[in-house]
C-alpha cells in the first residue's frame, strides 16, 4: 500500500521558544531557522507579533526575520492576534500569517481575552487584510481535545469554529492539544465528525502524557496529512499549567520514515539542529532521538 506524502510543519520557533524561561538572542534564533530550513523542512514558524509583554521571549520578531537569510521554497510564518500584528508582520515580510484562538469561551477568555464570538469578528477582519496582500494563512484552534478550564469541549463547537474560520478564508485550521490530553480514539473520533474538511486541517499535538505519537497515528489512519512538530519537543502554553512541549519533530520524522511515509525532511540534519538548540538552551530537551 502506497502512502501519501506528509507535511510536516516546523512551530518550534515560536510554539517552542515563547515557552521557555531562557530568551533566546536574536543571532541563535537566525541560526536555528536556517538550520531547520536546510533539513528540508517546507514550512517554519518564525516568530510571533503579539505585544512583548506578553511574550517577552519573542519580541524580537521583526529582527529575527530582518537578518534571516531565507530558502527559496520555505514558508516563513508568523502568529498574529490583531491588525496591529499583522501591520507589522506584513512589514517584515512574512509569507505566512497565523491566527489563532480558542475552542473553549474560558480559555479563550484568559488567552486573548475575547469571547469566541468576539475572536472570529476580530479574526475576519485580519484575514481579510492578508488575502488582499496575497498572504497564505494559518489558523490555530487550541483546546480542541480538552480545556483545563471547562474540561472536555464539545465536537459541534470544534467544527463550528473551523468552518467559521475556513468561510473567513483561513487556508488551513491547524486542531491543537494544547494540555496534552488528547488520546487515539478521540483522535479518531473528531476526525471522523470533520471528514468533510479533512483535506484543510493539520494536528498539533503535545506529549504532556506521552502519547503524541500515538495521536499522530490516529490522525494518519483517519487520513491527515499535515503535522506540526517542535524541534527538540520544547514549548507548552503559558495559559494552560502544566502543559508540556509539542511532539519533537525529529521523533515525528523518525516514526512517519520508519513506516514508510515520505517527507521532505532529513532525519540526521533535523536531529543536529534540535541538538544545537539543546545546546543553546543548556538543559536537556525531552525528544527521545536526541537521547541516542
Amino acid at each position: 500500500m502506497s502512502h501519501p506524502f506528509i507535511t510536516v510543519k516546523e512551530v518550534g520557533p515560536r510554539d517552542g521558544l515563547q515557552n521557555e524561561t531562557q530568551i533566546v538572542s536574536t543571532e541563535d534564533k537566525v541560526k536555528w531557522i536556517e538550520e531547520l530550513a536546510d533539513t528540508g523542512l517546507t514550512h517554519i514558524e518564525v516568530s510571533s507579533f503579539v505585544s512583548p509583554k506578553w511574550i517577552p521571549a519573542l519580541a524580537d520578531a521583526k529582527d529575527v526575520f530582518a537578518m534571516l537569510t531565507r530558502k527559496k521554497g520555505v514558508t516563513y510564518s508568523a502568529l498574529v492576534p490583531n491588525e496591529k500584528g499583522l501591520e507589522a508582520a506584513l512589514l517584515a515580510g512574512v509569507d505566512e500569517v497565523a491566527v489563532f484562538m480558542s475552542a473553549s469561551e474560558t480559555h479563550n477568555k484568559k488567552n486573548i481575552n475575547k469571547t469566541i464570538q468576539e475572536a472570529l469578528v476580530i479574526l475576519e477582519q485580519v484575514v481579510q487584510t492578508a488575502k488582499q496582500e496575497k498572504k497564505q494563512v494559518r489558523g490555530y484552534l487550541s483546546t480542541v481535545f480538552g480545556c483545563p478550564y471547562e474540561g472536555e469541549v464539545a465536537v459541534s463547537q470544534v467544527a463550528s469554529i473551523t468552518e467559521s474560520l475556513l468561510q473567513m478564508g483561513v487556508d488551513e485550521v491547524s486542531l491543537g492539544d494544547t494540555i496534552g490530553i488528547a488520546h487515539p480514539l478521540q483522535v479518531k473520533h473528531i476526525m471522523k465528525e470533520m471528514e468533510h474538511v479533512l483535506p484543510k486541517l493539520a494536528l498539533h499535538f503535545h506529549n504532556t502524557r506521552g502519547l503524541a505519537s500515538a495521536n499522530v497515528l490516529a490522525g494518519l489512519e483517519a487520513g491527515v496529512t499535515t503535522f506540526d512538530g517542535a524541534a527538540g519537543g520544547i514549548g507548552g502554553c503559558p495559559y494552560a499549567e502544566g502543559a508540556t512541549g509539542n511532539i519533537a519533530t525529529e521523533d515525528l520524522v523518525y516514526m512517519l520514515h520508519a513506516m514508510g511515509y515520505e517527507t521532505s525532511v532529513d532525519l540526521a540534519k533535523l536531529t543536529e539542529a534540535a541538538r544545537f538548540m539543546e545546546r543553546t538552551l543548556q538543559k536537556e530537551l525531552p525528544s527521545y532521538q536526541l537521547k541516542l
